[in-house]
């Protein structure tokens, strides 16, 4: 600060008194936006007001045990003020620093949603898409961001590495960015091939209608879209939740994926060894639609599969897709019978299976039977 502010602060220390020298101090630093100084200034009120040490105002070690409640609810709104005054002036990721440190991510991701989508890479969006996907403030931007500023192939590896630590929210909203992106681009290239091969032909409303019986779309082991992207997206495409419109994208790309050349239909893990059309009964389950043909297809597989290991990951992913459509009574003798014996992490999640399909019973029988008592006393407090 300059002498004049200096000699200011000890003008009202003089004259106001200890109070009226910080306040003084708040008002000199909101006016210059100085805010990582104002939260310190902020913290310093604070521990003035307890008589406590001035030295480390931000400093929770000398607080005592028994009045550090108080100095931690004065903390977090010293940095809920700063961080909103940093929101305010753009400056987000500096902003994330004080809601962070009090686990309040929702200001921060709430004004990354109503900032616009960048059309080009710039030092500004790149601090943008860091703290929205990299440190995973609002992933589904990150991933918007990503893919209007570096495009699908850098956004695939991106989220490849940091899908499984999300929440299966922004799973299933990430994975309905990128279908929505490769479905638009592959009917667009589809849909131009067809046009120069047929002139007259009316247009197609979905890709599945443009690609049938034209076969030749394929001939020469053709394909209009990358083909790695085209597997990861449909593979994104699992964690999409049942009545969202990108479903039947996610399935018109596993029908297009099927015509493909064997050699650009990679092979899955269990139950998606035949990649897409395994997928393609995934999602026909999911949309309602052949929903028997669909179970079947992947029961067929669960009751054939010799290796313990691959038929555990069949009946996870016929659990899962069951419990996605409320069919909690069908997917307990699956899950009893494949997953839980042999998982003992599976057990809280198949209490939970119990507690949905209302069948306390079966809590109560299977945590006798494994010796857990915890479990097996909560079934019966529950079923009672």
């Amino acid at each position: 600060m300059s002498i004049s502010t200096c000699e200011n602060l000890r003008t009202q220390l003089s004259s106001g008194g200890r109070t009226q020298l910080v306040d003084s101090l708040l008002s000199e630093l909101r006016e210059r936006q100085d805010y990582h100084k104002l939260f310190d200034a902020l913290c310093l009120r604070k521990k003035s007001e307890m008589g406590l040490p001035l030295n480390k105002p931000t400093s929770l070690e000398d607080v005592p045990q028994e009045r550090r409640d108080e100095f931690e609810r004065s903390y977090m709104e010293a940095a809920r003020e700063v961080g909103q005054l940093l929101i305010t002036a753009g400056k987000l990721s500096q902003a994330h620093l004080y809601f962070h440190a009090i686990r309040e991510p929702e200001p921060v991701r709430d004004a990354l949603d109503k900032y616009p989508l960048p059309r080009e890479s710039t030092p500004e969006s790149e601090e943008l898409l860091e703290l929205a996907l990299f440190k995973g403030v609002h992933p589904v931007k990150g991933v918007e961001i990503m893919l209007a500023t570096h495009g699908t192939c850098s956004t695939i590896t991106a989220l490849d590495q940091s899908f499984a630590r999300l929440s299966p929210e922004d799973r299933a909203k990430c994975a309905a960015a990128m279908v929505r992106t490769l479905h638009a681009d592959l009917m667009s290239n589809v849909q131009r091939e067809v046009q120069q091969r047929m002139p007259f032909a009316p247009p197609m409303k979905s890709l599945r209608e443009l690609i049938t019986g034209r076969d030749w779309l394929f001939d020469d082991n053709n394909y209009h879209i990358d083909v790695s992207h085209l597997n990861a997206t449909t593979r994104f495409a699992r964690s999409l939740s049942p009545g969202v419109p990108e479903l039947a994208l996610a399935r018109d790309l596993a029908e297009y994926g099927s015509h493909l050349s064997s050699q650009f239909q990679y092979a899955g893990e269990p139950p998606f060894q035949d990649y897409y059309p395994a997928h393609i009964q995934f999602f026909n389950f999911l949309l309602n639609e052949h929903t028997d043909a669909a179970f079947e297809y992947f029961q067929r597989q669960l009751q054939q599969e010799p290796d313990a290991q691959d038929k555990a990951m069949i009946a996870y992913v016929l659990v899962d897709l069951l419990v996605r459509v409320d069919r909690f009574a069908d997917a307990l003798p699956i899950a009893e019978e494949h997953l839980l014996s042999g998982d003992d992490e599976f057990s809280a999640a198949f209490a939970e299976l119990c507690e949905k399909a209302g069948r306390f019973d079966v809590l109560e029988r299977t945590a006798e039977a494994r010796g857990d008592l915890v479990t097996f006393t909560a079934a019966l407090l529950q079923a009672k």
